[in-house]
């Protein structure tokens, strides 16, 4: 009842709360100030106030002409999995009619498995160096190996040299487990490289080999993961390594020597055979994505489907900062969503419909993981085939007057002239990404539609001008603590200029004759078999 109060006083408040603005901006104020009000507690995914804000959104969605997306209803369902370790396991390596234990929190720590209650597997040993398939870069780590029924072993992190964005790709673990079963694996275990080392010594990881892990579960309850036919079972230390590698051809000497020359690894076979298990414990919460639909208007166009993306959820309640425990996300990311309403009002005032449809989705749980969009991905409430864009935005920091702005994967698609030439209508540059050692284009709602093969980006505001000390500013301040609120010292003129260009970018995509497509020879774009790659 408390939260139906609020709800209601709210509702009334926001709008008065923007009367000194222009209309366009007042409104873009008024969604802001609700999503990110007290009296949403941050909007954890799960949470009460979380699924307040989801019924904000779709009353939104539909007062701005949308119809309910998610197969008649306006929310997509999504089961978060909490899930770790529940207990120590025990591995054995075979070796010439003997069996070797393999020391639990001294040589391994085991990890999650396949998705289900227990893992168990039993094979061969390869050590298939970082694990990597790279075409473009020259590097395929599996060649002249057979990995087929075998436990594969491989280094944790990426060797020098890599494009930052591949190498961001291939860090994650999972990435390499995708490879390995590719190819016939049972199982990948990970062994710590002097880098790794260096940064994160095994005595350090050892101790929280149960932390629990995020993600979600399929209708049937189990847990999504992304090579169930070779998951990742456990991260090895070098003693344990030296162990695996003993009497093998391939020496654990010199594939440190080649990792501190930065040459190629050495790989192949290790003799012996290991059993390696795990079991896992799992608690779900339920949560949802908000969806809403744009119908297309031409007959044959409007079974194609643009998505435009904003994550809903924030941090929730945290440790106080200054007496503050309510992590508000006012920037990150009730600001997309603001924007993203608007962008549906703007196509309700045209008066013209798209002639593809447009599915709006307020997103879940990106801050535990880009679940909600992970699920999305997996699981469209379209054909997955008729999704030929994605367009996101995610925490555009607009605390000054914007000159430009940054499209994260613009440059591999043909999304990224369209949006130029929608930025240019509002006198807005696109401008290369200014940190991509910050690896942004793996981090955010759309690399989810990436790994599904469909061309999409994040438009981010730009360093022009008085960019680049806000951005710091904020992200040195602001980002994920309490002060990330409506009192933030917003430039409503160019939170509105943001939103109109999110409008002409979502009304030339989906009024172009042509379904946008991926650029020939994009490494992402052939990792993921997206349209126009090859």
């Amino acid at each position: 009842m408390l939260a139906r109060a609020a709800l209601a006083l709210l509702l009334i408040a926001a709008p008065a709360a923007a009367q000194d603005l222009p209309a366009d901006q007042a409104v873009l104020k008024a969604h802001i100030q609700f999503l990110a009000s007290d009296a949403m507690r941050g909007r954890k995914a799960g949470s009460a106030e979380y699924d307040i804000a989801a019924e904000y959104m779709a009353a939104q969605m539909a007062a701005r002409g949308l119809k309910p997306g998610a197969n008649g209803g306006w929310f997509q369902p999504v089961k978060l999995a909490t899930y770790k370790p529940s207990e120590k396991a025990k591995w054995t390596l075979r070796r010439g009619g003997a069996e070797l234990p393999f020391l639990f929190g001294k040589e391994f720590v085991n990890g999650t498995g396949a998705g289900g209650p227990s893992f168990a597997a039993e094979g061969g040993l390869v050590f298939a160096g970082y694990g990597l398939v790279y075409p473009q870069g020259r590097i395929d780590d599996y060649k002249g190996l057979d990995v087929r029924g075998k436990i594969v072993a491989v280094f944790s992190g990426v060797p020098k040299g890599l494009p930052n964005e591949v190498a961001a790709h291939f860090s994650d673990d999972d990435q390499k487990a995708v490879n390995a079963e590719a190819r016939g694996a049972r199982a990948v275990i990970l062994l710590e490289s002097a880098a790794t080392r260096a940064q994160y010594p095994f005595e350090a990881i050892q101790p929280f080999w149960d932390y629990a892990r995020s993600g979600w579960a399929d209708p049937q309850g189990k847990i999504s993961v992304p090579a169930p036919g070779a998951p990742f079972a456990g991260y090895v230390s070098q003693a344990g390594a030296e162990k695996l590698f003993a009497g093998s051809r391939v020496k654990w000497a010199d594939v440190l020597a080649a990792e501190k020359a930065a040459g190629a690894l050495p790989r192949g076979a290790l003799t012996g055979t290991l059993a390696v298990s795990t079991r896992i414990s799992v608690q779900t919460t339920d949560t949802k994505n908000v969806i809403g639909l744009l119908e297309g208007s031409d007959p044959v166009l409007k079974h194609e489907y643009i998505v435009l993306s904003a994550h809903l959820d924030h941090v929730g309640v945290g440790d106080p900062v200054n007496g503050d425990r309510i992590y508000n996300g006012a920037m990150d990311n009730a600001a997309g969503n603001s924007m993203m309403l608007e962008v549906a009002r703007a196509f309700q005032a045209s008066g013209k419909r798209p002639r593809r449809s447009i599915l709006f989705i307020s997103l879940a749980a990106e801050e535990i993981g880009l679940i909600g969009s992970d699920y999305f991905a997996h699981l469209p409430v379209v054909p997955k085939e008729s999704i030929v864009a994605n367009v996101n935005m995610d925490m555009p920091i607009l605390t000054y007057p914007l000159e430009d702005v940054v499209v994260l994967g613009g440059e591999r698609s043909t999304l990224g002239p369209v949006i130029a030439a929608a930025a240019a209508t509002e006198g807005l540059k696109v401008v290369p990404d200014p940190a991509p050692e910050e690896m942004f284009f793996v981090r955010s709602d759309h690399y989810s539609f990436v790994k599904a093969g469909i061309p999409a980006v994040s438009i981010d505001s730009g360093p022009g001008g008085a960019g680049d000390a806000a951005q710091k500013k904020f992200l040195a301040e602001n980002y994920h603590k309490p002060s990330d609120q409506i009192d933030l010292p917003f430039d409503w003129n160019s939170v509105a200029k943001f939103a109109r260009l999110n409008y002409a970018v979502a009304r030339a995509l989906a009024d172009a004759d042509q379904r946008p497509r991926w650029n020939k020879g994009d490494f992402f774009g052939l990792q993921f078999k997206g349209y126009g790659a090859k």
